[in-house]
């Protein structure tokens, strides 16, 4: 039987079919706020009610329009909260990857506002940053977890390598990295993460077209292979539709 819970690190256990925030801001650019805020928070609110208790999110979502949103619409509710930070999104078509200690801890900041918590439950890096060397990011988060501004660390977008020498800085609780049926670089990652008791959160779990012998999968078949693929695996799938919501979570009933 397929465990539908998982814990990150921490005490941090988490329903393995969580949200993803993206899409909460305007498509396809993903810049600025989401145009039908009532209805995405109705949406985030009925996914807590359905028994998602994980959403993901990051300061380039919007940028910060998405942890906002988020943060307004489950201010009350007991879920646990990601969000990423060292890239940014100052305008459409620009991305500023930026890992330093000064950028990572004032992101930190802003989170904590944004989300209207007192503690960022998960905070990943979101992209390495080839000017700084990820130690030093990872020991930038490290310290914001120190001083109890964040409860666990992850990064994204990382290779076996890069993970390792986070590892060598600070214990790293979650990997998120692009993974799905038919784009499975990552798949021995997977392995590794599990092996280290290490949670992987596969974005893009649906890929842009999830194909299997010809034929459209329907979403919630590809979600629930992600969900036998490893017991360590979270996903994060993300839509802006209550309907879509409620057909991802019965990906359950297909596991």
């Amino acid at each position: 039987m397929t465990n539908r819970t998982y814990e990150i690190a921490g005490g941090l256990t988490v329903n393995r079919l969580g949200y993803g925030a993206m899409r909460l801001t305007d498509q396809p650019s993903n810049f600025g706020p989401y145009p039908e805020c009532e209805q995405g928070l109705a949406l985030l609110r009925r996914a807590a009610d359905l028994g998602i208790n994980f959403f993901d999110s990051a300061w380039a979502y919007g940028p910060e329009f998405a942890d906002r949103i988020v943060g307004e619409g489950l201010e009350s509710r007991q879920v646990v909260l990601a969000t990423k930070g060292g890239v940014d999104k100052p305008e459409p078509g620009r991305i500023v990857v930026d890992g330093r200690r000064d950028t990572l801890l004032r992101q930190v900041d802003r989170a904590l506002v944004n989300l209207r918590r007192d503690r960022i439950d998960l905070f990943q890096l979101h992209r390495v940053d080839p000017q700084t060397p990820i130690e030093t990011s990872i020991a930038a988060l490290a310290e914001a977890q120190a001083d109890g501004r964040i409860g666990q660390i992850g990064v994204s977008n990382v290779s076996r390598a890069q993970l390792d020498r986070a590892l060598s800085v600070a214990p790293i609780a979650s990997v998120q990295n692009r993974f799905n049926m038919d784009e499975a670089d990552a798949d021995g990652l997977v392995d590794y993460t599990a092996s280290k008791g290490i949670a992987f959160i596969p974005y893009g779990p649906l890929g842009a077209h999830p194909m299997r012998q010809g034929a459209k999968l329907a979403p919630q078949q590809a979600l629930a292979w992600l969900l036998k693929r490893s017991p360590n695996i979270v996903v994060i799938p993300g839509t802006t539709s209550i309907q879509h919501l409620e057909e991802n979570w019965t990906a359950w009933d297909v596991v």
